[in-house]
Order: structure tokens, then sequence, then C-alpha cells
């Protein structure tokens, strides 16, 4: 388990259960939706989300951060990316965690106060509308933070404007591949491409056969990976996600 994540207890568990199973996601907005959504469980996220969320702190470790860079997190959440890499983002410049739920980012900012990160700054902000200069950014990471945007292909535009020629953009997220994969891709079939869409997207969590082959489109791949993960308390079936590492084209 990360060193960021605190052992949890069955009844916490249970208590996030709960939220994701019976409580009812309301809202007008994206963001009243996510709030709805998170708000009950914010305080156990990190330690139920561990057993679900596979690859967030490997693929973070795939990343080669520059000293004095530029570091967007979109969908940080509380955190957890930053703190997984926690003493190479002491030598970054600027770390932007980038999250539209309040309570998500309430407990990023009291870990970020009891570290004493003064390079961090906090951003309650939708990331299809984040703004920071074209070509000023050397890092981008999305953890799981791509299926909760509904317009996640502007996302990643937004991604590709700030990053510098040559830098680095890093994502992991459950998917499910097209009915009929590219050639070198994962092929799933009918019942897994269905099954976990639907379940998916119960939550408003939506699980797109397109994310891999935007990345492929837009950025230079350097490693991509497709897996099956563990669900909590679903000890016979696993569910689909990628690990992708890219970089933007010098021209």
């Amino acid at each position: 388990m990360s060193q960021a994540v605190k052992p949890t207890s069955r009844v916490d568990d249970l208590k996030v259960l709960w939220h994701l199973l019976f409580r009812p996601v309301r809202g007008k907005t994206h963001g009243e939706r996510l709030e709805s959504f998170y708000e009950g469980q914010a305080s156990h996220y990190d330690s139920f989300r561990e057993k679900l969320l596979h690859g967030r702190s490997e693929l973070m470790s795939w990343v080669d951060f520059p000293d004095d860079g530029v570091w967007v997190d979109f969908g940080a959440g509380t955190g957890h990316n930053l703190f997984s890499v926690e003493e190479q983002s002491t030598a970054l410049s600027e770390v932007h965690l980038v999250d539209l739920s309040q309570s998500l980012l309430k407990v990023a900012s009291e870990r970020i106060e009891q570290r004493e990160l003064k390079n961090v700054t906090l951003h309650h902000a939708d990331a299809t509308k984040f703004e920071l200069p074209e070509n000023s950014v050397d890092v981008v990471t999305f953890s799981y933070s791509l299926t909760m945007i509904p317009d996640w292909f502007e996302s990643i535009l937004i991604a590709q404007r700030i990053l510098k020629p040559g830098g680095t953009i890093a994502v992991t997220d459950f998917h499910v591949s097209r009915k009929h994969a590219a050639l070198g891709r994962r092929q799933h079939g009918w019942l897994r491409r269905t099954f976990w869409s639907l379940w998916f997207a119960s939550d408003n969590v939506y699980l797109s056969s397109d994310h891999l082959a935007m990345l492929h489109r837009r950025f230079e791949t350097e490693r991509c990976d497709e897996r099956l993960g563990s669900v909590p308390y679903m000890p016979l079936i696993k569910a689909p996600y990628y690990l992708f590492l890219g970089r933007k084209p010098a021209n």
C-alpha cells in the first residue's frame, strides 16, 4: 500500500460501499454531482480506492520529474499522486492539483499543510476549463479522472496545449476496448465491455474505448500497458484498466 494511504478497517470500507451503492447522486451541474458523490466518503477515499484504482503509484514511478519543473495533476482528489512521489516533487517549482470536489481537495489541503509543502497550489476547477500559458508545463497526469470528466477529450487537448514540446503525459484509468480493437491492443469480449460500462455508469463513471486512441494520436507513446485489476469484495471478477506514458511531439 502506498505510504500516502493509511490502512482502512472493514467498517470504513462498508461506509464507502454504502455511499457507492445506496446514496443517490444529486446536482444540476457536474461539479455538484461530484461533490454529492464524494462528500460522504472523502475521509476514507484513498484507503478504499487503493484496492480498486490499480497502477496509480506505479504510473507515477514511470514519470521523470525535472528539477524546477511544473506539474499539473488533473482530477487530483486527495493528492494521492503527489504524496506517492513526495520526495521527487519537492524539486519542482510548481505543482498544481486540479479537482472539482471541494471535499477531496480539503483532505489534500490538510495533508499538504501537515507536510509544509510550499510549491503546491490547489485549484477548485474544471479540467476542461483550466488555464495556464501554452507550452509552460513539464508533466500532466490524469489518474482515474478521465472517466469522470464528461468532455474528457477537451481536457486532453488542454493538456496538449499547456505541455512543453517533449513534455510528459501520464494517464491511468478504467476502460473497455472497441468492438474490434486496434492491432496490438487488448480485445475485450462483449460481456466484459457491457458489464463494466453499465456497472461504472451507475456512479457516473463512464468507461470509453476512445481514451487510448486519442492519447496515441495526440502524443508519442513511450509505454502503454492494458491490464485487469481486482475489485474489492468481488473476488471472481477483474476490471480492465490501462497505464499510458507519452510525450508531446517536439514539432
